[in-house]
């Protein structure tokens, strides 16, 4: 057990991020059909990135034989850049074009951060993404999906960041990132660390210091991906490249 009372993390490597992406997208399915014969509406956490974004192409290659109800889930974004909304940049985008629109989600799952258009800052779209969160009801994520950066950064929790500390907020708004665009919208451990499964999708060996620190325990402070764990379950999705220094 984890400190916080969650099992401890599980590894799983495969020996090309192709064969990564097959497999989660495989057992991204069953799961989501499995959680839906029981009854449930799953909630989901997707991320962005190279990996993310091969997993979801797979995703919508395996869909038509999933037996999924793509009108019975929630779709939510551990993070977002804070740029205009047809930007394709932002990870609300990029999904829907490999996988979300191809198998038919219907709009109001969707459930993107704000935009640069709405005229707020970013604080203030945080805040307001956060009510829209907390009327929706969402206890936290059925399957939270995670990439992680050479630095350790999850979602836009970044390393020695203030956001790491923020406490009895479900979003918070960053500025001055490390990585463009400057602005960013992300979930906060608290809200992430709700989840029941947590997923960390990690390719190419320049993560691979990251992942084997976070594996040795790393202060939160200088490797974020050390602070989520799921109250059910935690795996990381490897590539050998990846898992190359555990």
């Amino acid at each position: 057990m984890t400190s916080d009372g969650h099992p401890e993390s599980l590894i799983e490597v495969h020996d090309t991020a192709e064969a990564l992406a097959s497999a989660v997208a495989g057992e991204f399915l069953s799961r989501l059909a499995d959680l839906q014969a029981a009854g449930d509406v799953p909630t989901i956490g997707l991320t962005g990135g190279t990996i993310a974004e091969a997993i979801h192409r797979e995703i919508a290659r395996l869909a038509p034989e999933s037996g999924v109800d793509w009108g019975a889930v929630e779709f939510f974004f551990g993070d977002e850049r804070y740029v205009a909304a047809d930007s394709p940049d932002r990870n609300a985008g990029q999904a829907r074009a490999a996988f979300l629109t191809e198998v038919g989600v219907p709009d109001h799952r969707i459930h993107e951060m704000p935009a640069t258009d709405s005229g707020l800052s970013v604080d203030e779209a945080a805040a307001q993404f956060s009510e829209d969160v907390r009327s929706h009801g969402s206890g936290g994520f059925d399957i939270l999906m995670l990439g992680v950066g050479p630095d350790g950064h999850i979602a836009s929790l970044f390393p020695g960041f203030p956001q790491l500390e923020a406490k009895d907020a479900i979003a918070v708004g960053v500025t001055g990132s490390p990585k463009p665009p400057p602005e960013r919208i992300t979930f906060t451990f608290e809200a992430l660390r709700r989840s029941t499964t947590v997923w960390f999708l990690v390719s190419g060996e320049g993560k691979a210091e990251a992942v084997a620190k976070a594996h040795a325990g790393a202060p939160i402070t200088e490797i974020p991906a050390t602070g989520v764990t799921g109250t059910t379950e935690t795996t990381w999705f490897l590539d050998r490249a990846a898992a190359s220094k555990l």
